[in-house]
């Protein structure tokens, strides 16, 4: 009987998948068809050969080399220095028990319900004024304490049930607060930080609106807003708007499949906890 009742959440999972997938799989068929096959057969049909001329020429026409390299740069340096800040912050909070600790919290819940446009304004004036307008270090910044408010907020009420009695047999046997961060809370708490990780570079390569308005050089830009300049400049045709959505989201799941067994392993650890 358990195995009867399974079998229609797995229905409903499977169909939930193909949801999911088609659009991808539709998106990747048309990016390597040809504009005449496009027009004559429609988006459904399947494509006769591989036409490659759309890619080539998105390629090219975006510089996608570069972009992709900054957008790696910025999406791994934001997804690393947010999970390290973190983790530093949920130590104090969580284990440290600092003062206040109750507030804190809820500013950094304050700080992920603010939407990105009442930042913009401000961002974009103290960039300006310190001279970091127009520089990846600038979107690096603003991204990493974006992303480590909702890590801190995250961790600290993981490490908060963390067992008080590893962390007193430590500092009996003469361990100090780093060593109690780095040798026993870090090594336990992975899966979760592991998680952080890759959550922290997905949404990080998915952001349009600060770097639209924080990069305007050429060379500075993300993948998300050269694909978002490019379809407002109305060069492309169908084929080559379906290679542009390709490139720009392979990246990304490129990185959740090589990434997806941490995330898994995360995710089944905070449950049996």
């Amino acid at each position: 009987m358990t195995a009867v009742r399974r079998y229609p959440v797995l229905i409903a999972l499977c169909i939930g998948a193909a949801f999911m997938v088609l659009p991808f799989l539709i998106v990747a068929v048309n990016a390597v068809k040809s504009p005449t096959e496009y027009s004559q057969h429609g988006p459904l049909s399947l494509p006769k050969g591989l036409y490659l001329d759309g890619l080539k020429d998105f390629w090219s026409r975006v510089d996608y080399g570069q972009k992709l390299f900054n957008s790696v740069l910025i999406s791994g340096s934001v997804a690393v220095l947010a999970a390290v800040l973190s983790v530093l912050n949920a130590y104090a909070i969580g284990i440290g028990r600092i003062k206040g600790r109750t507030w804190v919290l809820a500013f950094f819940v304050l700080a992920n319900m603010l939407p990105q446009e009442a930042l913009v304004y401000p961002i974009y004036y103290l960039c300006k004024q310190v001279g970091l307008y127009d520089t990846r270090l600038s979107v690096v910044i603003v991204f990493t304490v974006v992303q480590a408010a909702f890590g801190t907020y995250l961790l600290s009420s993981v490490l908060g049930q963390f067992p008080r009695e590893i962390i007193e047999a430590a500092r009996i046997d003469g361990a100090n607060k780093w060593q109690v961060l780095w040798r026993i809370v870090v090594p336990v708490s992975r899966p979760t930080i592991g998680v952080l990780l890759v959550f922290f570079f997905i949404w990080t390569w998915n952001e349009f609106l600060l770097p639209l308005v924080m990069l305007i050089s050429n060379d500075n830009q993300t993948v998300s807003v050269a694909l978002g300049v490019l379809q407002g400049q109305r060069l492309m045709d169908a084929t080559m708007t379906n290679a542009a959505a390709l490139l720009g989201v392979l990246p990304a799941i490129v990185f959740f499949l090589v990434f997806q067994r941490t995330l898994t392993r995360g995710i089944a650890v905070g449950a049996v906890k």
